[in-house]
């Protein structure tokens, strides 16, 4: 089996913890060896969080390295531009457009990237950009549950995990919230 390695990135009240939890559980069904590394970081909303999911290794190993991840999913535009460093030349890079804008910005003291500096400081690297404009998600849908089921069908994600396996995960984990959730994750699916 191959090896994938994932960063993820995002502020906190996003649902990044949420999207590496369905991957492993998703993982651990279908019988993929998964380690997997979270930093909440602050635990209320904006502050950074990141975490960090290696699927197809037997071992436990060390943080990703920069240039390591195969793919990287960032859910707040600024900091998709701190991960940009974890991926290897020539992987995915999903960058989820929502906007939380720092107390320097709020202040003045410094500028918030725009959508195409972060497209051109990642076609430089070599990544494959993907895009997703928070204005595209359905209402009412979940974002985190949208982005997971959007990487599963424009990232090779999809050729470690199944769609299917991430479904079960979901109902597993928010029984009460299926229908709002299978809503989000098959929205995500046609993005």
């Amino acid at each position: 089996m191959n090896n994938f390695d994932i960063y993820l990135v995002g502020v906190g009240g996003q649902g990044i913890l949420t999207i590496a939890d369905m991957i492993m559980r998703a993982a651990e069904a279908e019988d993929i060896p998964a380690n997997y590394f979270p930093t909440k970081g602050m635990a209320q909303r904006g502050g950074f969080v990141k975490a960090q999911l290696k699927l197809g290794r037997d071992t436990v190993g060390p943080d990703i390295r920069p240039g390591g991840a195969d793919l990287v999913i960032a859910m707040e535009l600024s900091e998709s531009l701190k991960a940009l460093r974890y991926l290897k030349a020539g992987g995915d890079f999903v960058v989820y457009g929502y906007q939380w804008q720092p107390t320097e910005v709020m202040l003045g003291k410094a500028a918030y990237p725009t959508v195409a500096q972060v497209r051109e400081q990642a076609e430089l690297s070599g990544a494959r950009f993907h895009y997703l404009d928070p204005g595209q998600l359905p209402e009412g849908a979940a974002d985190n549950i949208w982005l997971l089921a959007a990487c599963l069908g424009k990232t090779p994600l999809g050729q470690f995990i199944s769609a299917a396996a991430v479904q079960d995960a979901i109902v597993q984990r928010w029984p009460k919230g299926a229908e709002r959730n299978m809503k989000s994750f098959k929205a995500g699916l046609e993005v």
